[in-house]
């Protein structure tokens, strides 16, 4: 009884703080506080779920048969969408949140969702060697699918809630990608539902150039329904050797020289500093000295880059016994090491014999209670990047990572890129030997500001020959995208599959607008008009038609507002003039249409003549685009500026005004009164 009335006691004690300092500060500073006491236990509960129904699934053998039916469901869903006109891109109705990335894809919500509810494994073929699963099956689901019937497959990305589809629509690598490559080169065949509503096979054989096309597209060729993925034999442990290197030259010369070993099964490197690391090599094997036995993924056990460090700390080698699973899965207790920043404490002896059984919190969970406020924390205060180079440009690359970001630890993962078709290859004719470097956490060198810092890194990944792994933030405008990219086959299967109309490009879902794409012309005084006709939508060259045929067809012509009807450039509008257009085109998607009609509010509302140039820029970009925007641009970076623009105080008084609008039925009549 006694402890009962501690506990309420706390709870009271902790209800009344929060109160104290509000929760907004709460959950911005002590985020840890609702980490623990809510998305933790809601975290175990997920996999309770999850767990509980693959077992159901495999044991009933519903999934073969439920697998068809689904995916006439998707097909139905696709033709359904071509019945009304095609009006909107298509993609998956997964919500954004539920992603292993860190963002938030906006595009979502004013694109066509399809609804694609595939996440179990299909068959086990012992004797070709190959699993078939469903593009949600999750690597955790995976490996402890396999395991236990002697199989694993040959890449298995660390973290548990990695998609199948997720890995081959964006990519994957392990610390065994130095023999197989990345995750896209371990499947053998993909089955997808294409724009037109077909179901159609593809493999090195067969459809060829779609398999080859597949990988990287982040779902704009079609929708992933199932995956072929190679097997190899199961062993039971993994027998780790630790060596502590010193000197960034000994480090990349070191590294270099075990990821051309074929010997070594897994090879990795954490980069502790510019000049401090542990290379970690790994073999397969089933026998091991019990004395060495590291059951490393034991909720009681140190977090594993917290363990390879006392290594690099004691400077000495050595060498473990890991068991097979544990290893695949060693960064998932720790996010890598994402949550020293949000659980403090997290690896303290206390909290993990007590709570290290409920860790990880979801990503899916972290994602979608973070709130607007750490949102945008995140955004410009934290990173989280994969950058694949050459392994010939490590050292430079490593030097650029520490100069532009200085994060630490530094992931180094090496793999074998062969010379196949598709977006990503080498330079050369033959395969080359890349790594990826990844930097995860808050960079530390003194005015970071997230988007100048990352494109001054894409610039130098690109200088290289290097790639951007796509499900982080990404700033490159088209141009630098298709510079980094080959999308010579990518581009030839969007046009004779009809993509164009069905899917964005690859890059809109990687940027989500937030690159500078959007490009402003915005005049010095005055003049909306040519505020108006001066905005560049997209990096690409769209044709000028659809904005000036509405003007020349629906409408008289007047000045930017109601006491000037002096032409600016030709052309210019009145805010009745600009509404006629808005009424009567109608914006296919509403969110859209009710943000026009915000801005022309906000012309009337907002005097300052800087701040109506970006309501006339923003309307703009509304009116000169023909195709829905992947986002809605409603943020600062939307319209191409960093929040250390001069324009930032001038566009916050723009938000703050947009605060005060209703935007249900009570703003539309506001906008539609002229």
């Amino acid at each position: 009884m006694s402890a009962l009335w501690s506990v309420g006691a706390g709870l009271l004690l902790l209800l009344l703080w929060v109160r104290h300092r509000g929760l907004e500060a709460v959950l911005v500073h002590h985020r840890w506080v609702f980490v623990c006491l809510f998305l933790l236990p809601l975290s175990i509960l997920f996999d309770i779920y999850y767990q509980l129904r693959a077992w159901a699934v495999w044991r009933l053998h519903s999934a073969p048969r439920q697998h068809a039916q689904r995916v006439r469901h998707i097909q139905a869903q696709v033709r359904e969408w071509k019945n009304e006109g095609s009006k909107r891109y298509m993609c998956t109705g997964r919500p954004g949140w539920l992603t292993v990335s860190l963002r938030v894809g906006k595009y979502k919500k004013i694109h066509k969702n399809i609804m694609i509810n595939l996440m179990d494994v299909l068959e086990v073929d012992s004797e070709r060697q190959v699993v078939r699963v469903e593009p949600l099956v999750t690597m955790g689901q995976l490996t402890a699918h396999l395991n236990p019937m002697g199989w694993t497959i040959p890449v298995v990305p660390e973290l548990d809630d990695l998609t199948v589809g997720g890995l081959i629509m964006g990519t994957g690598i392990e610390s065994s990608s130095h023999i197989y490559g990345l995750f896209q080169h371990t499947c053998v065949a993909y089955e997808l539902v294409l724009a037109d509503g077909s179901l159609v096979r593809c493999s090195p054989t067969e459809n060829s150039e779609l398999f080859y096309a597949v990988p990287w597209s982040c779902g704009t060729l079609g929708f992933l329904v199932a995956a072929e993925i190679k097997m190899i034999p199961a062993k039971k442990y993994v027998k780790i050797h630790y060596e502590p290197v010193r000197g960034l030259q000994k480090i990349c010369e070191k590294f270099t020289e075990e990821s051309k070993k074929k010997e070594n099964s897994f090879v990795e490197g954490l980069l502790y500093s510019l000049d401090e690391a542990v290379i970690m090599t790994g073999v397969l094997t089933d026998e091991a000295e019990q004395s060495k036995i590291n059951r490393i993924g034991n909720y009681y056990k140190p977090w594993f880059f917290k363990h390879v460090e006392k290594y690099l700390k004691a400077d000495r080698t050595g060498i473990e016994y890991i068991p097979a699973r544990q290893y695949y899965h060693r960064h998932t207790r720790s996010i890598f090491w994402e949550l020293q920043d949000i659980i403090p404490f997290g690896n303290n002896p206390v909290f993990r014999y007590l709570f290290g059984w409920m860790v990880p919190p979801k990503i899916s969970l972290l994602k979608l209670t973070q709130g607007e406020a750490i949102r945008k924390l995140y955004e410009q205060h934290h990173v989280v990047q994969d950058m694949l180079v050459p392994m010939k440009s490590l050292e430079k690359s490593i030097q650029t990572f520490h100069v532009d970001l200085n994060v630490y630890p530094l992931w180094l993962c090496p793999f074998i890129l062969p010379n196949n078709p598709g977006m990503v290859h080498p330079k050369g004719d033959e395969a080359e030997l890349y790594v990826d470097i990844g930097a995860y956490g808050e960079p530390k060198r003194k005015q970071f500001e997230a988007r100048a810092s990352m494109r001054q890194m894409e610039k130098f990944v690109r200088s290289v020959h290097g790639f951007q792994m796509l499900y982080a933030d990404c700033y490159m405008t088209r141009e630098e995208f298709w510079d980094m990219f080959d999308g010579s086959l990518y581009h030839k299967l969007r046009e004779q599959m009809n993509c164009k109309d069905a899917f964005p490009e690859v890059q809109y879902p990687a940027e989500q607008l937030q690159s500078g794409s959007i490009i402003l012309q915005l005049p010095s005084a005055g003049g909306g008009g040519a505020a108006l006709l001066g905005v560049s939508c997209m990096a690409a060259e769209l044709p000028d038609s659809g904005f000036c045929s509405k003007l020349s067809t629906e409408m008289d012509v007047y000045g930017p507002d109601e006491t000037n009807d002096k032409p600016v450039a030709g052309i210019s509008l009145s805010c009745n003039s600009v509404m006629h257009i808005v009424c009567n085109c109608a914006f296919s998607d509403p969110v859209l249409h009710g943000f026009a009609l915000l801005n022309l509010e906000l012309l009337r509302g907002v005097v300052t003549p800087p701040t109506t140039d970006l309501a006339w820029c923003s309307l703009g970009m509304l009116l000169e685009k023909e195709e829905p925007f992947p986002t809605t641009p409603v943020g600062i970076q939307d319209c191409g500026f960093s929040h250390i623009d001069p324009w930032i105080t001038l566009w916050m008084k723009f938000l703050d005004k947009a605060v005060e609008f209703d935007l249900g039925d009570a703003f539309r009549d506001k906008g539609l009164r002229s």
